[in-house]
C-alpha cells in the first residue's frame, strides 16, 4: 500500500509557500534575492516558491540564511526539503504509474480528506478495470494523429496505473476520508455497454459499505441550491498535515488546473456542500445503486471488457487535443 506520508509533489508546494513567505517578510524582492545569492537566474527562485523544481538543500539553506530564518524552522525547512527531493524512494510505492496517474497519486497521498464531484464521469478512484479501460481508449481518439504516444503509455499500463491509486481507500491504518457526488448521468447508457455499467454499479455499492467512503448520487433533475449548475468537474485535497495547503484541482476535458488559494478553495468547498445537500444522502444512495444494478442484470451478458481489450465508440469527427480524463 502507498504511504500516508505526503508525497515530494506536496512537500514542494509547502516548502515553496514558506519561502514566498519568508522573502516578503524579509522585504526583499525576487531580483534582490537573486543578486544576493548570485544566482544566474531569476527563474531559479519562481521555480522553488511555485514548487515546479526539485530543490536543492544548498539552495534552501542559503535563502534561509538570507531571511534570516530561526534555528528551528532552518531545521524543518531543510527537512521538508529533503522529503521534497527523495522521488527515488517514493516510485517505488508506485511502479507500474505513469507520469500522468503518478501526479493524482502524489497529490492523493497523506490525505485525510477527499472530496470530488464530476458531471459526467465515475471518478478514477472509483473505476473498475472495465470502465476505466473504455474512458482511456475512447479519449484518445480526440488525440489521434496528434503524434505517437509516450513510451510505457499503452492503456493497459493506463489502467494498472490507475488501480494502483485504488489502494488508497483501503489504505491501513490511515486510509483518507473520501466523498464523491456521483450525477446520475454518469451512470447512463452513454457511459457504456451494459456490462460495462453493470460491473461499475456493482463495484460502487461494494465501495459505498467502506466506513470512510460516502457516496451521493445527483438525480438528474433535481434542483442544486438556487438553480446553480456546477460549470466543471472538481475535488478538494485536505491533508494529514494542517500546515500542508489544501489543494483544489478543476478537472478539464483538456487541461487541469490546480489551486491552493484559500478564496477560491472556499468557494467550490461551498459548491460541494450544495451538491451535498442536493443529492441522496449516503443511505439513499445505495438503494439507488443496488435498483440500478438489478435493473442492468438481466440485460448483462458475460463480461468480455472488464479484464480484457475494451473497444472504444465510434467517433465521427477526430480533432487534435489531449485529454487528462482521469
Amino acid at each position: 500500500m502507498p504511504p500516508a506520508a505526503p508525497s515530494p509533489i506536496l512537500r514542494r508546494r509547502r516548502l515553496g509557500i514558506e519561502l514566498r513567505r519568508l522573502r516578503e517578510a524579509a522585504g526583499l524582492t525576487g531580483d534582490q534575492v537573486i543578486e544576493r545569492i548570485g544566482w544566474a537566474s531569476a527563474s531559479k527562485l519562481s521555480r522553488l516558491e511555485n514548487g515546479r523544481s526539485r530543490p536543492d538543500p544548498q539552495d534552501v539553506g542559503d535563502l534561509l540564511d538570507l531571511y534570516g530564518a530561526d534555528q528551528a524552522l532552518h531545521d524543518e525547512l531543510l527537512g521538508i526539503t529533503n522529503e521534497a527531493g527523495d522521488m527515488r524512494g517514493w516510485l517505488k510505492n508506485f511502479p507500474v504509474m505513469t507520469q500522468q496517474q503518478r501526479g493524482w497519486a502524489e497529490l492523493e497521498a497523506g490525505c485525510a480528506e477527499i472530496s470530488e464531484y464530476n458531471p459526467v464521469l465515475v471518478p478514477g478512484l472509483l473505476q473498475t478495470p472495465g470502465y476505466a479501460q473504455l474512458r482511456i481508449v475512447s479519449a484518445r481518439q480526440v488525440n489521434a494523429g496528434a503524434g505517437e504516444p509516450e513510451p510505457g503509455d499503452e492503456p493497459e499500463t493506463e489502467v494498472q496505473a490507475r488501480l494502483a491509486r485504488q489502494s488508497l481507500l483501503t489504505r491501513e491504518p490511515h486510509a483518507p476520508r473520501y466523498t464523491a457526488v456521483l450525477e446520475e448521468a454518469a451512470l447512463g447508457r452513454r457511459a457504456g455497454p451494459p456490462e460495462v455499467l453493470h460491473e461499475q454499479l456493482l463495484q460502487l455499492c461494494e465501495l459505498a459499505l467502506l466506513p470512510n467512503v460516502a457516496l451521493h448520487v445527483l438525480p438528474r433533475d433535481t434542483q442544486i441550491g438556487d438553480w446553480y449548475l456546477p460549470p466543471t468537474a472538481f475535488s478538494v485535497y485536505r491533508f494529514a498535515d494542517p500546515l500542508d495547503p489544501e489543494t483544489l484541482a478543476i478537472e478539464g476535458g483538456f487541461t487541469d488546473v490546480m489551486s491552493t488559494e484559500s478564496i477560491t478553495l472556499n468557494r467550490y468547498k461551498v459548491v460541494f456542500e450544495w451538491l451535498c445537500k442536493a443529492a441522496l444522502d449516503a443511505s439513499d444512495t445505495l438503494s439507488w445503486l443496488i435498483e440500478a444494478t438489478g435493473r442492468l442484470t438481466e440485460a448483462t451478458p458475460p463480461s468480455t471488457v472488464a479484464f480484457g481489450p475494451a473497444t472504444a465508440p465510434t467517433q465521427r469527427r477526430r480533432e487534435s487535443g489531449r485529454l487528462t480524463d482521469r
